[in-house]
Formats: C-alpha cells, sequence, structure tokens
C-alpha cells in the first residue's frame, strides 16, 4: 500500500496555474483510474482531470476556487484494493492527529506568511498579473500594495479586475502596503483605466452578467486591438469547381472515409499552401523581434452552443492531406460543441481562420488572434453572374462566388505582403483539381 501524490497538471504553453472549479470525489471515495477526480479551468478552457491511478481519495490539499500553481500537490490517493484500506483505517486518527498539528503550525506562522510584502523579488505575480498590469500601466510599487486573495497571498486575476474597476471609479482599494509607504507623486501616476460612460436606462431592461469564457474572449479581443495595428485587405473568388466537386464527391467521400466533407479543410489546404509560399505570414512578434515559425498549425475558430467562440487548433496541418484535414475539422467541431478540447488542442496556433459563411454573412473583418499576426475570414458562397473569358470571347455566366478577407498586423505585415498572400490563396482555391478522385 502507497499514498500516491496527485498534482497540478500542466494544462498548455504559458499556463502557470489553474483555478480548481469542482471536486467530483470526495475524501474517502474510491476512484478508478482514468475516471475524472476533479474539474480545474485556466485562462483558455475548462478541462476535467482524471486520476493516473486506481485508489481511494483519503486528502484533498486545496479546495474549490482556489487557484494552483503548475506542479503543486493537489491530493493524495492511497493505492490498493477495498480490503487494504479497510485495515489501514484504524490509523486514520493518527493521521488526523498529525493534520491538525500541521494546521496548528501553519496557524503559527500564518501572521509571517501574510504580512505586507512590498518587494517584488519576494512575491510571486503569475504570467496573467504581470500582463494585466503591463497592460494597464500598473507600476510595480502599485502592484505591490494590491491586496492578495489567493493562496498565501497571491494576486489573482480577480483581485486585479476588483482592483481596476475601483481604481477606475475613483474608490478606495484596500491594500496591504504599510501606512508609512511614500505617496505616489501626481506626475508619475499612472493614467486610470478608461470606463465606459454611464447610460441611463429605463425599467424594461435585463441585465446579463458576462460568463467566465466571454470575458476571456473580451480581453483577449480588446488586447489584440490595443497590440496589432489591423489592416484588412478584400478579394473575391469564383469557387464553382469547388462547389460541383463537392457536389459530386461527399457520398463517397462518407462512403470511402465515414467522413462527411465540408468547405473548411479545402479552405485550410488553400491557406497552407499560401503560408508554404509566403513563410513570413508564419510568424509572431516579441518586441522588436520577429519570430518565424517553421510549423504550420492553422487555428479553425468555432461557434459553441453558448454562443462562444473557441478555436482548436490543427497542428502541422502541412502534413495532412485533404482526408486528414476533413477528419480533423470534424473531429474538432464535434468535441467543441460538447465542450471536451483539451487545453493543448487550443494552443500554439500560427495563423487562423473563420468562416463568417457559415451565418450568412458575405464578408467580415477579423480580429487577429493574438500572438498571430494574420486572420483569414470566408465568406458564404453565393451564386452570382460573372464575366467569364472564353476562346470565343467574353460571356456572362453564372458563378459561384465568394468574398476572403485578410486581416493582418501592420508592424509586421505590409500591404504587399498582406494582399499578395491573400491573392495567392484566392489563386489556389480558383485552380482547385476538380477531376482529383476521392
Amino acid at each position: 500500500m502507497a499514498n500516491f501524490e496527485l498534482i497540478m497538471p500542466k494544462m498548455g504553453e504559458s499556463i502557470m496555474e489553474a483555478t480548481i472549479l469542482k471536486w467530483v470525489k470526495k475524501v474517502g471515495d474510491s476512484v478508478k483510474m482514468d475516471e475524472t477526480i476533479l474539474e480545474i479551468a485556466t485562462d483558455k478552457v475548462d478541462s476535467e482531470i482524471p486520476s493516473p491511478v486506481e485508489g481511494i481519495l483519503t486528502e484533498i490539499k486545496f479546495q474549490e476556487n482556489d487557484v494552483v500553481e503548475i506542479g503543486k500537490v493537489i491530493a493524495i490517493l492511497q493505492t490498493g484494493g477495498k480490503q487494504e484500506a479497510a485495515v489501514a483505517a484504524p490509523s486514520a486518527p493518527a493521521a488526523e492527529s498529525k493534520n491538525i498539528a500541521t494546521v496548528q503550525n501553519t496557524a503559527a506562522s500564518a501572521p509571517a506568511a501574510q504580512a505586507p510584502v512590498q518587494s517584488s523579488d519576494s512575491r510571486f505575480y503569475s504570467p496573467l498579473v504581470k500582463n494585466i498590469a503591463k497592460e494597464e500601466n500598473i507600476s510595480q510599487q502599485e502592484l505591490d500594495a494590491i491586496a492578495g486573495t489567493g493562496q498565501e497571498g497571491r494576486v489573482t486575476k480577480k483581485d486585479m479586475i476588483q482592483y481596476l474597476e475601483n481604481r477606475g471609479s475613483g474608490a478606495t482599494q484596500q491594500t496591504s502596503a504599510p501606512q508609512t509607504q511614500t505617496p505616489v507623486q501626481e506626475s508619475s501616476r499612472p493614467e486610470p483605466a478608461r470606463t465606459a460612460p454611464s447610460q441611463s436606462m429605463s425599467g424594461n431592461v435585463e441585465i446579463i452578467e458576462m460568463d467566465r469564457m466571454r470575458k476571456l474572449i473580451a480581453e483577449h479581443m480588446v488586447n489584440s486591438k490595443r497590440i496589432s495595428p489591423h489592416v484588412t485587405s478584400y478579394i473575391e473568388v469564383d469557387v464553382t469547381n469547388i462547389v460541383n466537386w463537392r457536389e459530386k464527391a461527399k457520398k463517397q467521400y462518407e462512403v470511402k472515409y465515414n467522413e462527411k466533407i465540408t468547405f473548411t479543410p479545402i479552405f485550410i489546404e488553400a491557406v497552407v499552401k499560401a503560408i508554404r509560399d509566403f513563410p513570413m505570414i508564419n510568424v509572431s512578434v516579441e518586441g522588436d523581434k520577429i519570430i518565424r515559425k517553421k510549423d504550420i498549425n492553422i487555428g479553425m475558430a468555432a461557434a459553441l452552443p453558448s454562443g462562444n467562440l473557441i478555436v482548436p487548433v490543427i497542428k502541422n496541418a502541412d502534413f495532412l492531406n485533404l482526408a486528414g484535414l476533413t477528419k480533423s475539422v470534424n473531429d474538432f467541431a464535434t468535441r467543441a460543441r460538447a465542450n471536451q478540447l483539451k487545453p493543448d488542442e487550443i494552443s500554439g496556433g500560427t495563423f487562423t481562420l473563420t468562416n463568417v459563411g457559415t451565418f450568412g454573412n458575405v464578408m467580415g473583418t477579423p480580429i487577429i488572434n493574438q500572438p498571430q499576426v494574420a486572420i483569414l475570414a470566408v465568406g458564404a458562397i453565393r451564386k452570382k453572374p460573372a464575366v467569364m473569358e472564353t476562346e470565343f470571347g467574353d460571356v456572362i455566366a453564372i458563378r459561384q462566388l465568394m468574398f476572403l478577407s485578410l486581416s493582418y498586423d501592420h508592424r509586421v505585415v505590409d500591404g504587399s505582403l498582406g494582399g499578395t498572400f491573400l491573392r495567392r490563396i484566392g489563386d489556389y482555391l480558383e485552380k482547385f483539381d476538380h477531376h482529383q478522385t476521392v
């Protein structure tokens, strides 16, 4: 019989902490291998954490709503069968006494742990908190003075939001700073966060609180507009060959691959080819450095039943053929609607595609998914009269046309690169081989 330490798992790149949403199992419950033991949330996704071993949950170290660093022990499981657990039961009081002593020792040292920490060297701040402080022009001295409600007095995202609300409205924020702290000079005081002007409302309104995901989306979109000077270019492309081929091939596709083929994998295939031709679209920016990504990871925006948006990422999309892309697109779309995506499946994207045509829109001006530098929106396919050049002269014919719109970061993508890249995507779509077999 042995004790197994369950640690907070790493939930994707740049994720340093997670919030415990719910303990599915309680102390004393039997847990099977791969059975969900708790639910957690990060700034990117909610996840169910399965147990890596079979045993009995004997100790829970953090409670619901606690924010826990990656790698910390969050629970103890006792491995072994039910009989072994029953035999070990009499020793529980001793363990309980040990736990009480630990709590008492911790309580005795609590004043030292909760003492105001003014030095940035001795107080831990998560990357998320540091990023918020940077975006809102919060100085280190001001950050050190914010009271934290997290584990060991740490400042959480909730603390930052509350502080910014009070800061913007002029309310006094309770802080952990000493009263003798030297006041900040008026000339060096950060500019208050801008707040929307108050509006009068009649009684015939409904006030809806944003859910956690909507708040994160809102923050992400606003930050993207702050970071990247957006430029959007448009082209119209003739996708008649694609529409006709899909109409003929979709039944054969379903029989051969057990997958329904949509237009999305065809669009992604064209994007991947264009990125190969223009690799400087597949980059990100860090300070004054351009980071060129050699992997082509395509994010596909997917709408959730709640109305929120999530962007699963097809990793190494340039290694997949049309059938492989189709399978990935369908799998991600299905699991996104069921809220079953894993954290690493929505991170690491280098370029994003969003299909606004799904909602009947002919075009859009998408917002860049940071830290990427470009995003493509594809509009609805519509039958329209168009001029076609033939060996007998120009004729007017009914064609299947659609708009493509590319938003790009003008810091590193100039109009020449953005426009040429967009045109190359259109060329690949118009030259689609409609004679290819399934």
